[in-house]
């Protein structure tokens, strides 16, 4: 782990980090639907699901 003593420059790598880690988990959900559509389908039908359920 890096050093905190930079603070502002560590929280905006933090963050550069972070959205390139979605931007990649993003991708490969999109490869795993484009390869799986079936599962990709059933796996929306459940997240629909669990949002019609959800209570706020």
């Amino acid at each position: 782990m890096p050093d905190r003593e930079a603070g502002r420059e560590t929280d905006d790598e933090r963050r550069r980090r972070r959205a390139q880690f979605l931007r990649e988990r993003r991708e490969a959900q999109e490869l795993r639907d484009r390869v799986q559509p079936r599962r990709a389908r059933a796996a929306r039908m459940r997240q629909a699901m669990r949002m019609r359920t959800f209570r706020w």
